[in-house]
């Protein structure tokens, strides 16, 4: 499908990270070279993450309303259901064929025809199988896209495998700049994010008889805490959060509307949290995952994350 290809459009999740963004990145670039007309888009923002804006070197990322309405090949990547596609949910019925390409274990299948590996660490993992597959260079820029989505979707490569850092190695070989690439996705904050992170952590609570008895840890991060807040540094509070010594399951509730939440939930490998977050609505990885509900108010929404991790099964 990749290879005969002569229109695609690649779309990650709302909000990308580094892992969504810099797959389609990746794939889009090589199907770019062979001579495909090429787009990548998302549903929400309307621009990616400022961190992740330099890994587009070709200028393929477009709003989300240019969007070709029926593309020849629609690729989503990343995307454990099709809600996640947000305002471009539409284009997986409309395309002429949709693949779809992931990792997350949630992942029940939509589209056209899908390629699922919940034992990747990442969907970058997945993409460089298909780029070898398709006898793609993997020069600079590619390897750049794809260094990006392991080194944050592993953690900084605490949970990657042998094999992984073996791709990671090759990524290097091949002139990434390990320093340069993770810096502004992992290290770098501007001074007004400390002032948000103190006023969530101020609302942090710790119930060390939930999760089993294994330990919950939560905050909230109210609109007026996150207000004009960039969407890297608020999805950055969990990564501090999860530090908690006595919590194996951490959440970060953010408020996106009146009585509208996303949550961001981890897990240090004890309990499948992506059980959890299929029970609130949501999906994602055992160890991180994540969900949005409406119509409740926060304690409302906690009562029943506690509930769903009650449920939750031990690994």
């Amino acid at each position: 499908m990749l290879a005969a290809a002569r229109e695609v459009v690649l779309l990650a999740h709302v909000n990308p990270d580094a892992d969504a963004l810099g797959s389609a990145l990746a794939l889009g670039l090589a199907l770019y070279r062979r001579g495909a007309r090429v787009h990548v888009s998302f549903g929400a923002p309307e621009r990616p993450a400022e961190s992740l804006r330099d890994l587009d070197v070709a200028d393929l990322v477009v709003p989300a309303a240019q969007v070709p309405a029926a593309p020849e090949l629609l690729v989503v990547l990343d995307t454990g259901s099709v809600d996640r596609i947000g305002s471009l949910a539409s284009r997986v019925d409309c395309a002429g064929t949709t693949l779809v390409i992931d990792h997350h274990v949630s992942n029940g299948g939509f589209g056209t025809a899908y390629y699922v590996e919940p034992d990747a660490e990442a969907t970058a993992v997945i993409v460089l199988g298909l780029l070898d597959a398709l006898d793609a260079p993997v020069d600079l820029p590619i390897a750049r896209c794809l260094y990006a989505g392991l080194v944050t979707d592993t953690r900084n490569f605490r949970a990657a495998s042998p094999a992984t850092h073996d791709m990671a190695a090759r990524l290097l070989v091949a002139g990434v700049d390990a320093e340069a690439v993770t810096r502004p996705l992992l290290d770098t904050h501007p001074f007004s994010w400390l002032g948000m992170l103190s006023a969530v952590l101020a609302t942090a609570t710790l119930e060390p008889d939930e999760a089993h008895g294994l330990g919950f840890v939560w905050a909230c991060a109210r609109a007026e805490h996150i207000a004009g807040g960039r969407q890297e540094e608020v999805e950055s509070i969990i990564d501090v959060l999860r530090t908690t010594a006595e919590a194996e399951v951490a959440m970060v509730l953010k408020q996106v509307g009146p009585r509208r939440w996303t949550a961001s939930l981890r897990s240090k490998g004890r309990l499948d949290v992506a059980a959890a977050a299929l029970a609130m609505g949501g999906g994602g990885h055992r160890s991180a995952s994540g969900f949005t509900v409406e119509g409740l108010d926060a304690p409302d929404v906690v009562a029943d994350v506690r509930r769903a991790l009650a449920a939750a099964p031990l690994l």
